[in-house]
């Protein structure tokens, strides 16, 4: 570990500038899921026992670099006082006077960073502004990490700098998963097309043992494979490039599980009427919307063998039943791995989220990501501009 946590930190009497990500839900000027909002807790009230104020820099939705009324983070002050249990001060246009003369216990969210054109530009000019107005950086916002931002790196560099908890718990599950695993380690990964994951394909069959396809991703392996994929959803013109993930992973080592029986249907509807059959018998007028029970014993036995898992995705189009069974099914025997001590599971990505929480098993994985973007381009082998200033300054 290479970058500080707020425990190497004197923060005493100090000003912190804390990173977070609050870019929640909102709907009618109310925050509809404040699960972003109660995950950065534990940092702020860390610092807070430490002494220290914390002052909360964070964007919210897309405003181009110009004040927009209806995306001031005005609208977050209500969940965040309410899990903090404490009054926070809100503060469009800070300055180091004014915050300096807080009380000792004060909480401080400054207005939407992206209001000026200069955040995302990572202009020099607004990160020695953010730094003036601080003694230490903490950041706590990993799914904001991959964006070279004045908030995000350009301060990093600046002063003292730490991660919070929620990004040391980020960082640490991250390592365990792809930095230092313990083997073997099996990526499952899933979701609709490929185009979308090539990175993450090439990166992952040079680091795992086993990588496990799925979605309307393995449909476009399986048409590469020379078979018929009837009228699903299937890129193609990737055929190519999945021979090459293919050759590669022979190359590395690495096994690559693709189904072997499928459910099709002829409608993707709630409750159509659907079969399994064999990756070789699929029907012309069919499309394939799950993994059948045998790929799903094969992923089982992979799990049961396994002792690091990556998840990033589904297996089938699990919003509508009964095509969630496959993703049902391997996720509860991840999370059974997970109690029992055999397994350590590390899952992100939207869908990932999504699916976890349908087979109600996302708090049973080791550590779930929600940090989207970040977690993905993690996931590619990619350097995070967050993070990268962190290791700098630790």
């Amino acid at each position: 570990m290479t970058w500080k946590t707020l425990d190497d930190m004197e923060l005493a009497g100090r000003i912190v500038l804390t990173r977070v990500d609050i870019n929640v839900p909102v709907q009618d000027g109310r925050v509809t899921d404040d699960t972003r909002i109660r995950r950065i807790v534990p940092t702020i009230r860390d610092i807070l026992a430490k002494g220290g104020t914390p002052v909360l820099l964070a964007h919210f939705g897309r405003p181009k670099g110009k004040p927009v009324p209806e995306m001031s983070l005005r609208v977050t002050l209500p969940a965040l006082e309410a899990a903090l249990g404490c009054e926070v001060t809100f503060v469009e246009r800070p300055d180091r006077d004014s915050l300096a003369a807080l009380p000792e216990g004060a909480v401080v969210l400054v207005e939407n960073t992206r209001f000026s054109p200069m955040e995302e530009a990572n202009d020099p000019q607004m990160a020695q502004f953010l730094a003036s107005l601080g003694d230490v950086y903490c950041n706590d916002a990993f799914s904001a990490a991959h964006r070279a931002h004045a908030s995000t790196e350009g301060v990093a560099r600046l002063l003292p700098a730490c991660a919070g908890r929620l990004m040391e718990a980020e960082l640490t599950a991250l390592e365990a998963a792809l930095g230092a695993p313990k083997r073997p380690v099996v990526a499952v990964v899933g979701g609709a097309k490929v185009s979308t994951k090539l990175d993450l394909l090439g990166n992952l069959v040079e680091k795992v043992d086993t990588l496990v396809i799925g979605g309307g991703m393995a449909n476009t392996f399986l048409a590469a494979d020379g078979l018929d994929v009837g009228k699903s959803l299937c890129e193609h013109d990737l055929a190519p490039t999945a021979r090459e993930i293919m050759a590669k992973a022979k190359e590395t080592g690495c096994e690559i599980l693709l189904p072997s029986d499928v459910v099709v249907a002829r409608e993707f509807a709630a409750g159509a009427e659907n079969t399994t059959v064999a990756v070789t018998a699929v029907p012309g007028d069919c499309m394939i919307l799950d993994a059948g029970a045998e790929t799903v014993a094969r992923i089982g036995t992979a799990l049961e063998a396994a002792q690091t898992l990556i998840w990033n995705g589904p297996l089938g189009a699990f919003e509508i039943a009964p095509f969630d069974r496959a993703t049902v099914a391997a996720a509860r025997l991840a999370a059974d791995l997970t109690d029992r001590g055999q397994l350590v599971s590390v899952a992100g990505g939207g869908d990932t989220v999504a699916a976890l929480n349908a087979a109600q098993v996302a708090d049973r994985f080791t550590y779930v990501s929600t940090a989207g973007g970040a977690f993905l381009e993690w996931m590619e082998g990619k350097t995070l501009p967050g993070v990268a200033a962190l290791h700098q300054a630790g």
